[in-house]
Order: C-alpha cells, then structure tokens, then sequence
C-alpha cells in the first residue's frame, strides 16, 4: 500500500515546493522528484492511524507555547552568531522544531524572507508566536546589526518568563484540586448521603436544628433542580469570563487582583516585574523610549499597569524623566523609582530596571515558596472542617432523637 510523504523540494529555477506525494518507501519518492528535475531538501513520511485522522481545533492546534519560541529565539540566535545565514538557520529550525504549529509559522517565515521580506515584517504577521516585543526588538536588532545579541535577550526574557508563569502554575495547582476535591466530597453528601438521614428524621418526626434544615434544602435543590443548577453555574462562569475581557471588567478584575489579600503581593511583584524586564530589553536593544512605553503598555498583564505606563509614556513625551511621573502612580514602588532616578542620573537605566526585575523575581519567588508551605496545612484544614460540619449538621438531630421520638 503506498504511503504518503510531505516533501520539499527545489525546482531548476531555484524555487522551493511544497507539498504530499505517495510511494512505496523514502527512497522511491526521492528518485520521483528528481526524475522531475528536481533536488529534494526534505522528505517526511506522513504517519497516520488506521482509526483516527489528525484534528484540528482552533485556538489549540495552532497554539504556540512561550517555551518553543524561547527554543527558537537561542538556536537562531546560535545559528547566526556561528556564521549561517537567515535562511539556512530558518530552514534548519523549520525542520528540527518540534511544535508543529511553531514549524509551520517558521516555513511561512522563511519563504516570506526568500522573496525579500525583513525578517521582523515577516515575523509581524504571526502575532500568536511572537509578540510586538519580540517583533520591535528584532527589528532594533536588525537596524543595529546585533540580531544575535537581541535573540538571546529575547530567549533570556521568555525562558524567565515561563519559568516564573510556571512556577506560579504549580504553586496554584495544590489549592485548586484540593477545592475541587472538597466541590466533589460536598456534592456526593449532598447527592447521596443527607437523603438519608432526611428520611430518618422524616419518621422520627418533630422539629430539625437550624443547620440541618439548611443541609436539607441544599440537597432538595439539587435533586428536583439539578438541571437549572448546573447550567446557571456554567453560565455564571462564562458571563464571568466575556465580562473580565472587556475594558471595563478588566480594569475592575485587575484592581481587584492588586489587592487581594496573600495572593494581591504576588500579582503586584509579578506586574512590577515584567515591567522592569521588558522595560529594561527594550531600552538596552536600542528601541525608542516612547515606542517602548507603548509596548509595555501592551503587555505589562495587568490594565491598572498599563494605564500608569500610559500616563508616564505622554509625560516623557512632553518632556519630563521617566522616575518622575512614575512617583506619581501608587502602583510602582518608591525603590523602583528611587533606581530609575539614580539609572537616569548615571545614563544606565535599562542595567537598573533589569537589577529592579531580578530583584522581584526572586521576591515572587521566596512568596510563592511562602505561600505553598503555609497553604498546605490551611487547605487541610479548610477541608475537614467543610466535611465537619456537614457531619456535625447530620448528626445534630441524634442528640435529641429520643426525647423527638418520645
């Protein structure tokens, strides 16, 4: 049975195809393409299952993780600094990456490069893989002849960055299976075990605690309403979500987060700190301050961020230094902008707000550290007393069941 294979191939005018040819092995499909005229650069046999088909589905298929493009930012950046050119680095690291989605979006970049196309230009039309960040500093390394140098700053900036975001990850992922746990325990209570003892006291007859009346009427409502109950939690969780995504309910869920008790610290310190590295990249690869600020503003995470680094960014416009509008806004620390004053005395404020982000990184760090061996034993305890008092509200009623019954 003929198997298919993708090839690339160039043609006698120096055109590079594409496209999937069927044969009986690697080796045939070669000798076909040459027998074309032309030299094959690549062959890849296409493996499928006889029970499923590749699927794709949007916004998950063609995601593009941090970590890839990371990968790619170093090897790129390796490839050029030891001599290859931009697009024999391309058509290597099109081959070897391992993200498909992250290999297709390079070929497109290198063919869009092959027709003479800038390589931040070209990089520009795929905004998911990489951000106006990553395009603005390629294209200040481009203009100042360090497109290596700028690469490993980029792969230095996201390989922190997803270090951080996963650190944050793991520390959240504790708490929220042992809530889910405990959503599970209460439900099955409610579901199967207080029917129970409603029917119980349902014989015994007389008149129920407080407590227990209430665990009652949970689990009745469940029962007859499961069907309005479970849809309306979905749908309060969806209505949540569009609503946070609009510029009024980010503002609001933003702020929120910058105060939240325990967890407001890290969100803060988190904020601060993709400020100060981003910030700090920019300016050191040679970006505009202005434009800069703009891209901050974009991508600081955070709307309440974002709006101070706007109102800065039209206070430099009209003339002012950088620490001085910063003093203004409560959001950014006094020794942030105390550093930032002294970088701008001494001529070396990208050096200072990179001091001022490795400095939050490692305090988000020692808090997150902090905040998993304290939330252990407070989700333990949050957990037996949850089933604690359903019990206790369960069993309530025995104390007096036989005076009830008597």
């Amino acid at each position: 049975m003929p198997t298919k294979f993708e090839y690339r191939a160039r043609d006698k005018s120096g055109k590079v195809l594409e496209g999937q040819i069927e044969g009986s092995s690697k080796d045939a499909v070669v000798k076909a393409l040459r027998a074309r005229g032309a030299v094959p650069l690549a062959v890849d046999e296409i493996k499928t299952s006889g029970f499923q088909t590749e699927i794709n589905i949007p916004g998950l298929s063609d995601r593009v993780k941090a970590k890839d493009v990371a990968v790619f930012s170093r090897q790129f950046a390796t490839m050029i600094n030891a001599g290859l050119s931009l697009l024999r680095s391309l058509s290597v690291l099109e081959e070897q990456t391992q993200s498909k989605s992250l290999a297709k979006i390079i070929g497109e970049v290198r063919r869009d490069v092959e027709r003479g196309v800038g390589l931040s230009a070209a990089l520009e039309k795929h905004p998911k893989a990489f951000s106006t960040l990553y395009t603005s500093m390629v294209r200040a390394g481009e203009a100042g002849g360090v497109l290596d140098d700028t690469l490993v700053r980029l792969a230095n900036a996201l390989e922190n960055q997803v270090a951080l975001r996963s650190k944050i990850k793991s520390a959240m992922a504790y708490p929220v299976v042992v809530l889910s746990m405990v959503a599970l325990v209460v439900l099955a209570m409610l579901v199967f075990v207080v029917p129970i003892f409603q029917d119980l006291y349902a014989g015994a007859g007389g008149e129920l605690p407080l407590p227990t009346k209430i665990l009652i009427g949970g689990s009745d409502l469940l029962k007859s309403f499961w069907f309005i109950v479970f849809p309306l939690m979905g749908a309060g969780v969806w209505a949540f979500r569009r609503w946070i995504n609009t510029p009024p309910g980010r503002h609001v869920w933003d702020a929120f987060k910058l105060k939240m008790p325990v967890f407001g610290g890290v969100v803060h310190k988190t904020a601060i700190s993709r400020f100060s590295s981003t910030l700090g990249v920019l300016l050191r690869t040679g970006v505009p301050i202005l434009q800069a600020m703009q891209i901050v503003e974009d991508v600081s995470g955070n709307a309440i961020v974002g709006d101070a680094v706007a109102d800065v960014a039209k206070s430099v416009k009209d003339g002012d230094s950088l620490a001085l509008p910063l003093a203004s806004h409560k959001v950014f620390p006094s020794m942030v902008v105390q550093m930032i004053a002294v970088g701008e005395e001494t001529g070396a404020v990208d050096a200072m707000l990179e001091k001022v982000a490795s400095f939050y990184d490692q305090e988000v760090n020692d808090t997150v550290d902090a905040l998993t061996s304290l939330l252990e034993p407070l989700l333990i305890a949050f957990m037996g007393a949850t089933v604690g008092a359903i019990l206790v509200a369960l069993y309530l009623p025995m104390f007096n069941l036989v005076n009830v019954v008597g």
